[in-house]
């Protein structure tokens, strides 16, 4: 019992970060609401380019530390080699600093070119100038995330991670404010109209900044606290070997390089489709305030939405990787598929609802958040019912991914994604020039895009592995469950919605919706007691669940 118990860790720590992240999206939700006021959906634009060139530029310079650092930080630990793993993270903080201080210098150096020449979106050079320096301390950040998941310990990520966001929110609004005042002056001495929002977004990216360096100050606080461990079983270490410094750094970039590239090439499609559909709609004659308003609406609420039930898969992937590393390391191929079983199940569990739910709530959810920017809320609220699919498949393809570094399949990631993104920019452009769907053919290329990924990362963990998913209660029960809580909730809305209007109607559908998909799951007989009671707090759910009548 109490090594099934230490098998299922991983879901427990994946769980704590997924929680984490949860009211981390939940407070980005919050405050990209108001920040969406201040900025217009013009702003929204300037906001999410900066951002997402910052996100390109951190993945190819440090996103894949924590990653890396947990995956060789684990498998030293589980050979005895504390000292090893201990020098494998000074080497990767040593690391952050001279990657992740290039790359910021590189940033605020070329900022005007990447944004007037690549992303035909001059006036976003001021929010992403501002975010250069955030890619130095996320790189530091990275090293003391990966150095605590290699020791299967994913608290002070979680913490961390709440910490920023909500430092992060609240000087993100204070700034926008500021510095959107400071456009209008610009624009009120004959200045370009777009100005304010420009400078706008540019405050809120100075939000990342200082939240940023809040987390490190506090992992490095944490660190502080627990080095006296680290050195007790430092001491305890009494194994001959000890790496050097330099067979360290190659092995620290041997791994780093395949998930840098496989990460860029999954994470680029957003920065190279905005820069396709930018090119694209200023040839068929609209302009840039048109093009960018657009993309306002698709980043700026689509995908701020999306990106909630999505931190679920991303935060359940750091936690398998060690474990499955480990069990690897052991040679134990039966606990590795009953890992990977296990969290692909716990994802499809949580994806598949949220997905069906905001396709049958998109409108009614757009309006509820949004309903102090009329403009776009028909758009957003279609993009919302196009896209939901995107939840399951993102969320799936992130999981595998992990899944397959993990296994130490560290090139087939990379290879699935440069297929699947030759063939969405394919379908994107064929879908843009000659079905004209403006932002819709963006929608639908990334569904066809995290689709491909998750069958060809299903074809190579089975290579690999000899391993095949569980069907009826991974992906049918939950889609059973999902489409009766689907109509559930839009009944309850329709009528709620009559008599209280849009805000009870969408908050009352959600609670019933979350009522009627867990007496759906346990009806259908799509969890088990056992499973539950391996799940964190399960035994509430259990007690719940038999109170009702529902388990026996």
């Amino acid at each position: 019992m109490k090594e099934k118990k230490k098998s299922n860790n991983f879901l427990i720590q994946g769980t704590i970060l997924t929680a984490a992240s949860i009211i981390a999206k939940i407070i980005g939700l919050i405050y990209r609401i108001p920040l969406t006021n201040i900025l217009g959906d013009a702003g929204n634009s300037y906001y999410s380019t900066a951002n997402e060139i910052y996100n390109i530029i951190l993945m190819i310079s440090s996103f894949s530390l924590p990653l890396a650092v947990s995956k060789l930080v684990s498998e030293r630990l589980h050979r005895g080699e504390y000292r090893n793993a201990y020098k494998v993270f000074l080497c990767a903080v040593q690391f952050a600093v001279v990657a992740g201080g290039a790359a910021a210098l590189f940033t605020y150096v070329f900022a005007g070119v990447i944004t007037k020449y690549v992303m035909s979106f001059e006036l976003a050079v001021h929010a992403l100038r501002v975010l250069a320096p955030a890619i130095f301390i996320c790189a530091i950040v990275g090293a003391f995330r990966g150095f605590f998941q290699g020791y299967s310990t994913m608290i002070p990520t979680a913490i961390s991670q709440v910490i920023e966001q909500i430092v992060n929110a609240i000087v993100s609004i204070v700034c926008a404010g500021i510095m959107f005042k400071y456009g209008m002056s610009l624009v009120a001495a004959g200045g370009d109209e777009l100005l304010a929002p420009a400078w706008g977004a540019a405050g809120g990216t100075f939000g990342t900044v200082v939240s940023l360096t809040v987390a490190m100050l506090f992992l490095m606080m944490i660190y502080t606290m627990q080095k006296s461990t680290v050195r007790r079983q430092m001491r305890r270490d009494h194994t001959e070997y000890r790496e050097s410094r330099r067979e360290i750094y190659r092995i620290l970039i041997l791994t780093i390089l395949p998930i840098v590239l496989s990460t860029v090439v999954y994470n680029i499609t957003n920065v190279a489709d905005q820069g396709i559909f930018n090119k694209v709609l200023k040839s068929q004659g609209y302009t840039e305030a048109q093009y960018g308003t657009i993309w306002g609406i698709y980043t700026g609420k689509f995908r701020v939405l999306m990106n909630v039930p999505l931190s679920l898969a991303s935060c359940l992937a750091p936690s398998v990787v060690p474990t499955l590393t480990a069990a690897m390391q052991r040679n134990n191929r039966q606990e590795a598929k009953a890992k990977i079983a296990l969290s692909i199940r716990f994802t499809m569990l949580l994806t598949i609802p949220c997905a069906i739910g905001m396709g049958a709530l998109g409108q009614p959810i757009i309006r509820l958040l949004f309903s102090s920017t009329k403009e776009g809320l028909p758009l957003a609220g279609g993009i919302m019912q196009v896209g939901a699919l995107m939840i399951i498949f993102y969320g799936l393809s992130t999981l595998t991914t992990g899944i397959l570094q993990g296994l130490g399949e560290l090139k087939k990631p990379l290879i699935n994604c440069c297929i699947a993104l030759v063939l969405h920019f394919i379908l994107l452009y064929v879908l843009l020039t000659t079905a004209r769907l403006n932002i819709y053919a963006v929608v639908i290329a990334n569904i066809f895009f995290a689709l491909v990924v998750c069958i060809l990362n299903a074809m190579a963990i089975r290579r690999c592995l000899g391993y095949r998913q569980e069907f009826w209660k991974t992906f049918a029960v939950p889609t059973i469950a999902s489409v009766i809580m689907a109509g559930a909730v839009m009944l309850v809305y329709a009528g709620v919605n009559k008599i209280a209007g849009n805000t009870a109607g969408t908050v009352i559908a959600i609670l019933v919706g979350v009522v009627v998909y867990c007496v759906g799951m346990i009806t259908f007989r799509g969890i088990t007691i056992d499973e539950l009671a391996e799940m964190p707090k399960g035994h509430l759910i259990i007690k719940f669940a038999r109170k009702f009548g529902l388990m026996r």
